[in-house]
């Protein structure tokens, strides 16, 4: 549930909405309702708004207004009646199972009690939401993962896990975008672009927060066509700058 928002002051240039203190689908609901009034109709100074699971982080020109002003134009637009959820892109990503790809899926299986194709199973079945970016750069977090997949993180972080892995821990899943530790569980991999570095890109991230993320199997036959063309699309890229 939701109650009063609380605005908190963040060094002289930005202002923390928070809207609870539990993630949740309502509470997220809400951030998402300001996020978009806010970018309807922006106040003097606006330079930024960051989502997050149960808050809304809002940058502005300490020159030309302040936290009272801010404060005031986000209360006016929490007081109008709410024009309804936008309806966020859908997205399909391929994900491939495959042993070499997915090495923690076993332990993910034990500590379930689920057979190796349950837990697949499970994870397709998943309706994700993204609900915020964060950690590193494309991190997108989705919120939805299935009761049955929910396991706490590993107890120390492993090196060295490969971008496009698809990880799980908790309530969330993620496809990571770059070459790094984690204590997420690894049950796949994607060939997706989530993040694209290239300079000047027009969308330098897949998914907006809000967007609804959906996994489909692909065979590792499937994830190595799909991997190479990614990589000579990369490499076209980077000879044409």
């Amino acid at each position: 549930m939701t109650g009063a928002p609380q605005f908190r002051p963040v060094a002289d240039h930005a202002l923390l909405v928070e809207f609870g203190t539990e993630i949740g689908a309502e509470v997220h609901a809400a951030v998402l309702r300001l996020d978009r009034a806010l970018t309807a109709q922006p106040c003097p100074g606006l330079r930024e708004v960051i989502p997050g699971m149960v808050n809304l982080l809002v940058g502005f020109d300490p020159v030309a207004t302040d936290h009272p002003a801010v404060t005031a134009h986000l209360r006016a637009l929490l007081a109008r009646p709410d024009a309804g959820a936008a309806q966020g892109r859908r997205h399909e990503v391929p994900v491939c199972y495959d042993p070499a790809l997915a090495p923690d899926l076993p332990a993910v299986a034990r500590q379930t009690g689920l057979s190796q194709e349950a837990v697949i199973a499970a994870h397709l079945a998943g309706r994700f939401e993204v609900f915020m970016y964060g950690f590193a750069p494309g991190y997108a977090y989705l919120a939805g993962l299935p009761e049955a997949l929910r396991l706490d993180r590993k107890p120390a972080p492993v090196r060295g896990v490969a971008a496009g892995s698809v990880l799980i821990a908790g309530a969330q899943c993620l496809v990571s975008t770059l070459t790094m530790p984690t204590g997420w569980w690894v049950i796949g991999r994607s060939p997706a672009v989530i993040l694209d570095p290239a300079p000047g890109a027009a969308r330098p991230f897949l998914f907006d927060v809000g967007d609804a993320v959906v996994f489909r199997r692909i065979d590792a036959a499937d994830y190595a066509a799909m991997a190479k063309a990614r990589e000579g699309a990369s490499a076209e890229v980077g000879q044409g700058a």
